[in-house]
Formats: C-alpha cells, structure tokens, sequence
C-alpha cells in the first residue's frame, strides 16, 4: 500500500510539456525570441522603404529644370551635397546612404548635367550616370530650323542645356570626330523627330543628329547620282557647298514644288558667264549673319528676325549675300531631304530671279527687267 501510494506521487510531480516557459528563464527566452522577430520585421521593412519605396518618390519640386556640374570623382555625399544645394533631393544623408546601399557613385557622369525637380532619387541617378530608366522625351525638328532653334527646342524638352548643345555643335575635337569642315555643324543636323533621353549628352545628340543626315544624303545623293555630279563639276562644289545651297533653298521656298526651281535660279546665277557680280541676294543669308555674330555689323542692332535693306547690304556682315558674292561662309539652317534633293537635282532652267508674291508662291524671271516688272505686280519696293 505503502509503495504504490509512493509512485503515484512522483508521477503527479512529473512536470507536464511546456511548463518550463512559465520559469522565469522560459519566459525570457521567450521575449528574445519576440523581440529578434521584430527586428527582423522592422529590418525588412526599412530594406523595403529604402530599396522600393524612397527611390521612387517624387522630388520636392514641380518640375523646374536645373543645371549641375558634377566634379570628377564626386563621393555619395559630395552627389548628395550637391543635389541637395540644388534644391533636387530634400535629405542629402538619406540620399546618400541609399546611393551606397546601392552602388555608389562611381557611375556617375562629371561634367554638366539638366536635371529637373520633381525626379525621384532612381530618376535622378539614372540621369546622372546616362542609363536607361530617366525618362525620353521625343523631340521635333523642322525643316529649315537652325542649330539656335534646336538648342533653344532641347532645353524646353530637358534633352540638354542650350549652352552645352550650341558648344557642342562647335566643338573641334567633334566636328573633326564627324568629318565636318568649317566652325559648326549648322546644315548637317538633320531635322526630324527623335527619341531621347532626358539629360542626354549634348555630344551624343549630335552625333546621332548628324549620322540621320548621313543615311539620307547616301539615299539621296545614290537616286540624284548623275544631277549632282553636274551640279559638283559645274560649280567646283563640294559636298559642304551643296548643303549650303539646300539650306538656303529651305529658307527660301514656301511650297515643295518650287524648291527646285529656286535652287536653279542660284546655281544659274553662279555658273552663268554672263552674270556679273554674281550674288545671290538671298535675304535669310543676311538675316543668319545677325544671328551668328551680331557683333560683326553694326547693322545687326535692334535685329527682330527679319533682315532689313541696311543688313543686306551691310560689308560687315559676312552672309549678306547682297554685298558679296557666291556662297555664304557656311549653312544658314539645317535643310531636310527635299531641299537637299532640289540642290542635287534643280530644275533645268533659264531663271535668274524670283519675288515672293504674297500668297507662298514666286514669279520667275530670266531678265531684270522681267523682274522688275514681277516686283512691282508683287507690291515690293
């Protein structure tokens, strides 16, 4: 009886699953066990904010573009001083802890940059080391627009500063890089419409600029083949003069169909013997001189985009083709496929005049007095 009494007591004492974790020590070992496993959360919850969610916040601003200039070996922090100062990022700290976090800064593009306000930290960055993943912007160039136009076009889209695309269409090291003569690109960058990136490198903007008027100058110039050798042996014309030509042809012509007749009346002009002195007299040459170095002719002040009869007859102004004969120094405009295609192939004719007659069309004339007889139908003085 004894016994048996015995056992069943230390069976009672036998402590049942679990009853550990009341002890004190249980119980802590418990609240670590908590308390790693909201680390853990709250860990990945900031991984999550700073990796997904804080780089694709909007920027502080609403758009305004502004300009950079990353010094060469620029630090995460000196990137995050520095958009930070530029009113692009609100926390320099935290940008610059999530830029290491991510790569750091060592692809990054020194040099000049136009950013914008309302980028997100991702955006920004992509701009900054020119990825894919900053945003395109498609960009329209018309016909007969000069390089001006164009930079003017690219700051509004946000492709590159107009400063930075106008020094780049003159630099040296570029234009021998493109097989181009003279001070600038004016007359190869062809107009059309290209997709870009916002931020782009104004160098690559005008390379690709200037490989679009390569592809259609070998078109053209492969179905005009033998028209264009007349008009490069007739003229001692290069392929730089014959651009020259097309642009002022673009400037000239208001309707397609009298590009090419145009573009006969000055090359008769030019290779007529008995056409003495042989200027063109093409007011937007004269105008272009203002544009491109109004400093030049003491003419050019208070010059509103139209060339008066002082301009045109102006000595200082080099482009005045009114004052000097044959071409002008260089492209007065960036000419398209069909004015190109008037200088490889004009018409066959006699004509050496024409005047606007007010409705987009011109009246011909192979004689002066033909054409003065035009002018004064026309209304001109």
């Amino acid at each position: 009886m004894t016994k048996a009494k015995g056992k069943r007591r230390k069976r009672k004492a036998r402590a049942e699953p679990g009853a550990a974790d009341a002890t004190p020590a249980g119980q802590g070992a418990s609240r670590v066990r908590l308390a790693l496993l909201v680390l853990a959360m709250v860990a990945v919850a900031a991984s999550a904010w700073l990796f997904v969610i804080y780089p694709a916040e909007h920027g502080p601003g609403t758009g305004k573009p502004v300009e950079v200039d990353v010094p060469h070996g620029a630090t995460a922090s000196q990137v995050a001083s520095l958009l930070a100062s530029s009113g692009l990022i609100a926390s320099p700290r935290l940008f610059a802890v999530w830029l290491r976090a991510s790569g750091g800064a060592g692809a990054i593009v020194e040099g000049k940059h136009l950013l914008t306000d309302d980028a997100s930290p991702r955006q920004l960055v992509a701009r900054l080391e020119r990825r894919p993943g900053g945003g395109n912007v498609r960009v329209t160039f018309p016909e007969g627009w000069t390089r001006f136009d164009m930079a003017r076009r690219l700051q509004d889209k946000q492709v590159c500063s107009l400063r930075d695309f106008l020094d780049a269409t003159t630099d040296p090291a570029l234009l021998h890089e493109l097989g181009l003569e003279g001070e600038s690109a004016e007359g190869f960058l062809f107009p059309a419409t290209y997709d870009v990136s916002l931020d782009s490198d104004p160098h690559d903007v005008v390379r690709r600029m200037k490989r679009e008027f390569d592809r259609r100058w070998d078109i053209l110039s492969r179905a005009h083949s033998s028209s264009l050798n007349d008009v490069m042996i007739s003229t001692g014309f290069a392929i730089r003069d014959v651009v020259i030509l097309a642009s002022i042809v673009e400037k000239e012509a208001a309707v397609d169909e009298e590009r090419a007749l145009i573009a006969s009346v000055f090359l008769n002009r030019l290779r007529d013997p008995a056409f003495h002195p042989r200027r063109l007299e093409s007011d937007p040459t004269a105008s272009y001189g203002c544009i491109l170095m109004p400093e030049r002719a003491a003419s050019c002040a208070g010059f509103t985009g139209k060339a008066t009869a002082a301009i045109e007859h102006d000595p200082d102004n080099p482009y005045s083709t009114y004052t000097h004969e044959g071409l002008p120094p260089g492209p007065i405009a960036n000419p398209g496929a069909r004015a190109l295609e008037a200088a490889m192939n004009p018409a066959s004719t006699h004509y050496l005049y024409f005047v606007a007659k007010g409705d987009g069309h011109s009246t011909f004339s192979e004689t002066y007095e033909a054409h003065a007889g035009a002018v004064r139908d026309a209304g001109h003085h």
